[in-house]
């Protein structure tokens, strides 16, 4: 018996590390409030399901710097007194958006667009600002943004549409039903209408008259919240309609990083052969990685976290792709690595360093300057 009872410890002391690793940080389905977030580091992905979800309206931008200020949207967890508290944030260099049902830039974003984000707390040190008589909103020590999409995006993820119960354009309302999977019963939502809200149905642009019962609809919202679910700014009334939308998104999405090259951290450097390793960002059109292409060649630009680059047309150097290779797929990562043998190893091509990689046949253009970081020298 004591051998028996010796080989239960044992095991048992062989599994409690991996169960305590599985409980180190804290997640929205955590029933341990006590257990900290997950703080994210310089040069790593984040584990799966590690950040935390809010929604809000996006109130200010900027950018070239991938930050801006978002106003958290009102929940039951709110006390009245810190409703509509802004906080700041900046995108991680990883950090994507998605607009329209496709990848975008917070430039593609308009102020006043209700989005849902994925987040993640502040660096230690950070401070947070409060204002309104020294408040801050609940969710002020999320900072860090994973991921930001619009209301069309964060639908058509989950496979939701909304069909039109009713629509009283005399009180200008909208009553829409929805089920997502997994969902007991419909939800049944009423959103506000304006003269301004912008319909669309196949390829024109519609009216409010059009809107009918039984349509299958797909909406984006500003002023979320407020007064009720919030004003709709947009609503797509047929599929037609939102593959448009989707597609016109797509394509200045693609424009804007053949512009720019693609993102990615430095896994290794084989200084010896001049080799870069780097594994690229996700959040991108999956189709972009297909010109990355072994015995072609590829120029490497060295970036800030902030994805920019000083003087792409002439701080770049290249050569032949030896490889691109699937790996695991990590959020933030796009679960490709491509190894380029450059011509020359530049100061900023160093492990946990972020770089653009333009690939052969990519014209690299001076981009327009206050995109650069020239002027931030002065």
């Amino acid at each position: 018996m004591r051998i028996h009872f010796t080989c239960l410890l044992l095991l048992i002391a062989c599994a409690t590390p991996s169960i305590l690793a599985e409980e180190t940080f804290r997640t929205d389905t955590s029933e341990d409030e006590k257990l900290p977030w997950y703080q994210t580091e310089p040069g790593q992905f984040p584990p799966e399901g590690s950040a935390h979800y809010f929604a809000g309206e996006l109130v200010g931008k900027d950018h070239v710097h991938r930050t801006g200020t978002i106003r958290v949207s009102r929940t039951d967890k709110q006390r009245r007194s810190h409703w509509d508290l802004p906080i700041d944030f900046r995108l991680l260099p990883y950090g994507s958006l998605a607009y329209h049902g496709s990848p975008a830039t917070l430039k593609d974003i308009p102020i006043g667009t209700h989005l849902h984000g994925l987040w993640y707390v502040k660096d230690e040190g950070e401070e947070t600002k409060s204002l309104f008589y020294n408040r801050k909103s609940i969710e002020a020590d999320f900072t860090k943004v994973f991921r930001l999409v619009d209301d069309f995006t964060y639908y058509q993820e989950k496979n939701r549409l909304w069909q039109v119960e009713n629509v009283d354009l005399k009180e200008m309302k909208l009553q829409l039903v929805g089920q997502a999977e997994g969902e007991d019963k419909p939800t049944v939502i009423a959103l506000d209408l304006t003269p301004a809200t912008r319909v669309y149905l196949g390829k024109q642009i519609a009216s409010l008259k059009d809107i009918e019962p039984g349509q299958k609809v797909l909406f984006n919202l500003t002023w979320a919240t407020l007064y009720g679910v919030g004003r709709c700014t947009d609503l797509w009334l047929d599929e037609e309609s939102r593959q448009i939308a989707q597609a016109q998104q797509l394509a200045q999405h693609r424009l804007h990083q053949k512009d720019r090259g693609l993102a990615g951290i430095i896994d290794a450097v084989d200084n010896q052969k001049r080799i870069l390793t780097v594994t690229l960002f996700g959040g991108i059109d999956a189709g972009l990685f297909d010109d990355l292409k072994p015995k072609s060649t590829a120029q490497v630009c060295v970036s800030e976290p902030t994805l920019q680059i000083y003087d792409q047309v002439n701080d770049k150097k290249g050569g032949p792709i030896l490889s691109v290779d699937p790996i695991e797929k990590q959020p933030g990562s796009s679960g490709i690595q491509v190894r380029v043998q450059t011509s020359l190893l530049l100061e900023g091509y160093r492990p946990g360093r972020i770089v653009r990689i333009f690939p052969s046949g990519w014209p690299i253009v001076a981009l327009p300057e206050e995109e650069t970081l020239w002027p931030e020298r002065d």
